[in-house]
C-alpha cells in the first residue's frame, strides 16, 4: 500500500510512510494514524486499522478464536457459506490496482468469485424515508446541518416525508466547510447515528437510521394509516349507524363519509356540511387547510375551523359529527345543537373504537437511510482491465452487487448506480477520506467462468481459507440474507 519515493530522507529515517489509499497521500507517523482514521503506522508499515469482516450464516459452526491468536488457523467448518465484505478490504486507489481481495469459493458445487474492496465514493448520498404524518417542510427547501446546506426535501410519498442529502455538487461544488459537514453528516447517518437537521421554513428533525423521527423536539409514534380518503373508505361499515357524518382531516386528500362513494354504498344520507378546500371526486377534498403540525399534518389545532358552512336544508340538530386525524391521534365528538352548531360531546364506545383502530393500523413512525452511489471507473477497473464489461454483467444480472454483504438495488440506465438500506449492513460498514468523500465496501460474485469471460484478474484469485490465515479478521454472524447486524 505505501510507497516511500515522496518522502524526504530525514522523514524516512524518523519511520514515517505515506499512505497511497485516497489520493490525500497522508504522511504518517510512527503509532499514528492517517486522517480517515483507517490507516496506521505501525512500526514503519502501513496497516489498516479495522479488520476485514467476514459475514457467516448463523447455521455455521461458530468460529472459536481470539483476534491476533497463532492458534486459530481460520477453520470455518465446510467453508461453505461464509462471505468476505469490503469492510475493512481497503480501497483500488491508485485506480489502475486490482481489486484487494479476489476470493474463490464454491456455492452449491458451482465455482464462484467474489472481488471485494473499499470503494472511495464522490458521487454519493443519502435518500432519507421519514414515515411520519407531520410536516417537515417545502418541497425543495434545503436541508441543513450546523447551517451549512446539505441537501433538500425532494417529493413526499404515501405517509412519508422523502430527503435528498449529500451527492457531488454539496460535498465538492461549495465552501470546505460545506463539504466537510456534509461529509460528517452522510458518515453518520450511514453508520447508522442520529443527525438533527433542521429545513428552511419548516422543522427540525433528529433522524437515525431504523429509528423514530424527533420533530421539534417531539419523537414520533405512527405514520398515517392512509389519506382521509383511504380511511374513509376502510372504516366506513365500522362508523354506520354511529356517527351521521365522519371528516377525515388531511393535508392531502380529506375524506367526508356522507359524501363518500364509502357512505353511498352505505346509503347514508347527506349531513350538509360543507368543508372548505377544492372538491375533487365526491367526499374528497384537497387544500383544507396549509401543511403544518397540527391535525392530519394541516396546520389547525381546531378541526372546525375546516368546516365552511353546514346546510339548514339537509342537516338537523343532534347530528352527529366525528372528526379525526389520519392517524387517531386527533379525534373529537360533536353534536349539533338547535342552531346547527356542533358543541363538543362525550364520544360514544363504538366510535372510540374505532378511533383506536385507525391507530392500531398505523405502523411505527421510522427513518429508513438509504445509500446511494455511482461505481464508476476506479472501481470497474479493480474487477477487470475492461471495466464495460463488469457494467454490462451487472445489467445481465450475472454479477450480484452487495454492500457489506447486503444486496444492492442496481438502477437501470447507464453505469452501476446502486442503493442499499444501511440498516441491513454490519455496524461501522463506512468510513470517508478527507478529499471529502465516503468510504463503502462493496462485493461482485459472480460465476468463475463468467469472471474470466469478462478480462478479471483470474490468477490472483486466493481461496476464503487463504484470505482467513493472512489477515485479521471480524466474524459477523446474522440472520438477515447477505448479512446481519
Amino acid at each position: 500500500m505505501s510507497d516511500d519515493i515522496s518522502l524526504t530522507e530525514a522523514e524516512r529515517s524518523a519511520g514515517i510512510v505515506r499512505c497511497d489509499a485516497c489520493p490525500v497521500l497522508c504522511r504518517i507517523r510512527p503509532g499514528r494514524a492517517g486522517a480517515c482514521d483507517r490507516y496506521a503506522n505501525e512500526n514503519g508499515v502501513l496497516v489498516r486499522v479495522d479488520p476485514l469482516v467476514l459475514l457467516a450464516k448463523p447455521d455455521l459452526a461458530r468460529v472459536a478464536f481470539v483476534e491476533g491468536s497463532e492458534a486459530w488457523r481460520g477453520e470455518l467448518g465446510k467453508g461453505e457459506g461464509a462471505f468476505v465484505t469490503g469492510i475493512g478490504a481497503t480501497t483500488t486507489y491508485p485506480d489502475y490496482k486490482p481489486a484487494p481481495f479476489i476470493v474463490s469459493s464454491k456455492h452449491e458445487g458451482v465455482d464462484m468469485v467474489t472481488v471485494v474492496t473499499e470503494g472511495i465514493f464522490s458521487y454519493c448520498g443519502v435518500k432519507v424515508k421519514i414515515d411520519t404524518d407531520r410536516y417537515l417542510g417545502p418541497e425543495q427547501a434545503a436541508v441543513r446541518v450546523k447551517g451549512e446546506a446539505v441537501g433538500h426535501v425532494t417529493t413526499a410519498e404515501y405517509g412519508s416525508q422523502m430527503l435528498s442529502l449529500g451527492g457531488v455538487h454539496h460535498l465538492t461544488g461549495g465552501s470546505k466547510k460545506e463539504g466537510v459537514v456534509t461529509c460528517d453528516a452522510l458518515l453518520a447517518l450511514c453508520n447508522r447515528e442520529a443527525v438533527e437537521l433542521s429545513i428552511d421554513g419548516g422543522s427540525t428533525v433528529v433522524v437515525q437510521a431504523d429509528r423514530p423521527p424527533i420533530v421539534n423536539g417531539t419523537l414520533e409514534e405512527r405514520m398515517r394509516v392512509g389519506c382521509g380518503s383511504a380511511a374513509i373508505g376502510m372504516f366506513a361499515p365500522q362508523w354506520h349507524g354511529h356517527a351521521d357524518e365522519v371528516i377525515v382531516v388531511d393535508d392531502h386528500i380529506t375524506g367526508v363519509l356522507s359524501e363518500h362513494q364509502g357512505g353511498a354504498f352505505l346509503d347514508m344520507k347527506p349531513a350538509g356540511i360543507r368543508v372548505r378546500g377544492r372538491r375533487s371526486t365526491p367526499g374528497r377534498y384537497f387544500q383544507v387547510a396549509e401543511p403544518g403540525l397540527g391535525w392530519g399534518g394541516t396546520n389547525i389545532s381546531d378541526p372546525l375551523e375546516i368546516i365552511d358552512r353546514i346546510d339548514p336544508k339537509q342537516a338537523w340538530p343532534g347530528l352527529r359529527l366525528l372528526m379525526v386525524s389520519t392517524t387517531g391521534e386527533h379525534a373529537a365528538w360533536y353534536e349539533l345543537d338547535h342552531e346547527l352548531k356542533p358543541r363538543p360531546a362525550d364520544m360514544p364506545a363504538p366510535v372510540r373504537h374505532v378511533v383506536e383502530r385507525i391507530a392500531e393500523n398505523c405502523e411505527p413512525a421510522l427513518c429508513t437511510v438509504l445509500f446511494m452511489a455511482g461505481a464508476g471507473g476506479s472501481l470497474r477497473a479493480g474487477v477487470t482491465e475492461n471495466p464495460v464489461r463488469l457494467t454490462r454483467s451487472v445489467r445481465d444480472t450475472l454479477t450480484k452487487v452487495t454492500l457489506g454483504g447486503v444486496p444492492a438495488y442496481v438502477w437501470p440506465g447507464g453505469g452501476i448506480t446502486l442503493m442499499v438500506d444501511v440498516a441491513r449492513m454490519p455496524e461501522k460498514s463506512f468510513g470517508y477520506v478527507p478529499t471529502p468523500a465516503l468510504v463503502a465496501p462493496l462485493e461482485f460474485t459472480l460465476r468463475a467462468d463468467d469472471y474470466a469471460a469478462l478480462g478479471g484478474y483470474a490468477s490472483r484469485a486466493v481461496t476464503l481459507e487463504e484470505v482467513l490465515a493472512r489477515h485479521k479478521v471480524r466474524v459477523d454472524e446474522g440472520g438477515k440474507e447477505g448479512g446481519g447486524r
